[in-house]
């Protein structure tokens, strides 16, 4: 739905474009290409909230193929970050072997790599900031828990 009201902001006011709207003195043109963007955006965040729930799911996916237990731990965090610079290692390693290719194949093969390396490395890190985002949870809730056995115990006192 988003590329649909996309396509109709890219194309739709072109052919209003000489078209004022009487009272409100607006092109039509305008009017238009904004309520398509309006939606355009309307229905990307909605696609978005559903990719991130697709994400979650591929990335818990991805770290298994990796061998990578499913803890929760700083452990597995600071292991993701462990590969992020083994990627990185890797991929600018490869370069020079790349670079001695036929020039047709070098270019494309370069772009892929880095492509590669960049989607894996963003995946490792979605990884860690879920990790460290559920080890912050848990603390807070142990922390609100605890504050509020302190106000019953003081509203048990009085």
């Amino acid at each position: 739905m988003a590329l649909i009201f996309l396509l109709i902001n890219n194309f739709v006011p072109s052919t209003m474009e000489g078209l004022n709207l009487p009272g409100i003195n607006i092109n039509a043109g305008t009017l238009t290409g904004t309520i398509a963007l309006i939606f355009t955006a309307i229905f990307l965040i909605r696609a978005l909230a559903d990719a991130l729930v697709l994400s979650d799911i591929l990335t818990d996916i991805f770290v298994k193929r990796l061998g990578i237990k499913e803890e929760r731990s700083p452990k597995r965090a600071l292991r993701d970050l462990i590969y992020i610079i083994v990627i990185i290692l890797v991929t600018t390693a490869l370069q020079p072997l790349i670079a001695t290719l036929e020039p047709n194949i070098e270019s494309t093969l370069t772009t892929a790599t880095i492509y590669v390396a960049l989607a894996i490395i963003l995946i490792l890190i979605y990884d860690i900031g879920r990790i460290l985002y559920r080890i912050v949870e848990r603390k807070a809730e142990s922390v609100a828990d605890n504050l509020a056995k302190m106000a019953d115990r003081r509203k048990n006192r009085e």
